[in-house]
């Protein structure tokens, strides 16, 4: 088991704690004792590990007890994805577009060799037309959403924000006399 685990640079964390010998048990077949269950981690993780303890009163699988590690972990930093392109599709709901993406398409499928492809590359050249036909029609974006969506400002929510603004402005006049 050492061999394995030196070769593989795995450390074994139930030696890395003193303990008392009845708290290292892990097999209790009757009146022989011993320990045969163990916990590895990688050498570069070995700084994480808290504790390695067996819990005596609790059986996993007959005859064995039931062993724990404690480890720390540092919370990960959430990294912003990072911007990617997209074909302008929604611009194809209106009908000057929408029509002239239909004629490039079909021109295109008219141009296109179909003969003695199988169905993959058959959808793939049709699925190419398609995509390189938007992108020209409809474009691509250029940058990430600046703001988010904002699906319940409508003529209402800006006429309050607008009276807001001016009362604000008058309270704050007001205030500075």
């Amino acid at each position: 088991m050492l061999e394995f685990a030196d070769g593989l640079n795995f450390v074994i964390c139930n030696t890395l704690f003193t303990k008392q010998e009845a708290k290292l048990v892990t097999y209790m077949p009757g009146p022989v004792i011993s320990t045969v269950d163990y916990i590895t981690v990688w050498q570069e993780d070995k700084a994480k590990v808290r504790n390695v303890k067996v819990i005596s009163c609790e059986e996993c699988v007959p005859k064995h007890k039931l062993l724990v590690m404690d480890m720390w972990f540092k919370a990960t930093k959430t990294w912003h994805r990072k911007f990617e392109p997209r074909v302008r599709v929604w611009k194809l709901k209106e009908e000057k577009t929408c029509d002239e993406y239909r004629s490039m398409v079909g021109d295109n499928v008219e141009e296109a060799k179909w003969k003695g492809l199988c169905v993959n590359d058959h959808w793939q050249q049709v699925k190419g037309i398609m995509m390189e036909s938007a992108q020209d029609i409809c474009g691509m974006t250029k940058g990430p959403h600046r703001h988010k969506e904002t699906w319940w400002w409508n003529e209402e929510v800006a006429e309050a924000v607008r009276e807001k603004k001016i009362k604000y402005g008058k309270w704050k006049k007001e205030k500075t006399k």
